[in-house]
């Protein structure tokens, strides 16, 4: 817009209008009251005269903008007290209700307030497990279909949907397989390799999650949880030297923890060096102190011979559960080596109290020199799968498996 003395002209018609004017007397536009600075005015008109003007008509097109949404403001503010009127108007008639009702004896009003928190506080709860059902599903098929680089898109996308979908609505097997038959067309899709490799790990099914851990961690050679997870499979699976290495650069690449330390600690173990085993039992009661990291460090040092350190962990394992069982027979071990039988009777008697189907803790509780050693590990099917990790002990693979699967998403 150009500005000089005695006139404004309109910035989009350029015709000549009064000083005073709102508005442009040819268009109609409304006019931008801007005044040319007095030491401006005595000054050659010239290439800077050029610069001043397009200086001033974009001023002139900000303070058009900015007077918009201050007119938008306004009338935004207008609805909202508007409503907030509305609401309170609203709130005052149900609270008169209320209050009528409550005193004719028609209603309670402190029943009716536990009832409205009771029904506010479920549709949080079931509004905010949708939301998260949802979100965490729709994100997971994003990055999955982001990740895909084959030529059959649109038939891998139908079946990452229809894969989801159905784990959304509970068919988590079926599911499952339309994503395995996903995987088959996009081996190299590290996101989908590694959900595939948690959700078949959740169900025991170590050979397949190894795999798919195998391929998630070529694409993502870093990630110190898929080397967690990895290493846990290859374990069970009976690979030990690559599962301690596995588990080493876990801890290196994502920090310590108490799957990865009590793995270790187990493979140690397996070979009868229960030193090292102690030592990995220690730093996984670092990660995760609570009764089975007690229970550990018992269980190694009744294998050193360390029977007062033996017993002091067993009775902090109990103490802080009484219900484990496991470390109840342990600890009647322990005290039977050191020779307080009637003590020995009374913990085998809490073992076969706690878990009375055990045939072991109840034979042991009435004849106590017949007890058999803790059983760590068992073999199960042929050759090295031995389960390494997760076999012999329930209660410590249901921590292991918490802690190592903390963090995954999905079903």
């Amino acid at each position: 817009m150009s500005n000089v003395r005695g006139k404004i002209f309109c910035q989009r018609c350029k015709s000549p209008n009064e000083l005073g004017e709102d508005s442009c007397g040819q268009c109609g536009t409304r006019l931008m009251l801007l005044v040319e600075p007095s030491g401006a005015r005595f000054e050659s008109r010239g290439t800077g005269g050029v610069m001043e003007e397009h200086l001033l008509e974009r001023v002139t097109a900000i303070e058009t903008h900015i007077s918009r949404v201050i007119d938008k403001l306004e009338k935004m503010a207008e609805l909202m007290l508007k409503q907030s009127r509305s609401a309170f108007f609203d709130h005052e008639l149900l609270d008169t209700l209320i209050t009528v009702l409550g005193e004719s004896g028609a209603i309670s009003r402190q029943r009716l307030a536990e009832l409205w928190r009771e029904r506010r506080k479920k549709e949080a709860t079931d509004e905010a497990g949708e939301a998260e059902g949802r979100s965490r599903f729709e994100g997971m098929i994003g990055v999955v279909l982001e990740h895909y680089a084959g030529d059959e898109r649109e038939q891998f996308e139908g079946l990452v949907r229809e894969a989801f979908g159905e784990i959304e609505k509970g068919s988590v097997t079926a599911g499952l397989r339309r994503l395995e038959r996903a995987a088959a067309l996009a081996r190299e899709n590290g996101p989908l390799n590694h959900f595939l490799g948690v959700q078949l790990y959740r169900r025991g099914r170590t050979a397949p999650a190894r795999d798919y851990f195998e391929r998630a961690l070529a694409v993502d050679k870093e990630n110190g949880w898929l080397h967690l997870l990895l290493g846990l499979a290859c374990g069970d699976e009976g690979e030990a030297e690559r599962a301690r290495q596995l588990l080493k650069d876990s801890v290196i690449l994502g920090g310590p923890t108490f799957a990865a330390h009590y793995a270790l600690g187990r493979l140690s173990a397996a070979e009868s060096n229960w030193k090292v085993a102690l030592s990995e039992f220690k730093l996984a009661r670092a990660t995760r102190p609570g009764p089975e990291a007690h229970y550990l460090l018992g269980l190694a040092n009744f294998h050193l011979g360390r029977d007062r350190t033996a017993l002091r962990e067993l009775k902090k394992a109990t103490g802080l559960d009484a219900g484990y069982a496991e470390a109840h027979y342990l600890l009647g071990l322990v005290l039977l080596r050191l020779g307080e039988g009637e003590e020995a009777r009374k913990a085998f008697e809490a073992a076969a109290g706690a878990r009375p189907g055990v045939r072991r803790y109840v034979e042991a509780g009435k004849d106590p020199d017949a007890a058999a050693p803790p059983a760590l590990f068992e073999t199960k099917g042929r050759g090295r799968r031995r389960r390494l990790i997760t076999g012999g002990d329930e209660r410590l693979a249901a921590a292991l498996r918490e802690d190592a699967l903390g963090k995954a998403a999905g079903a």
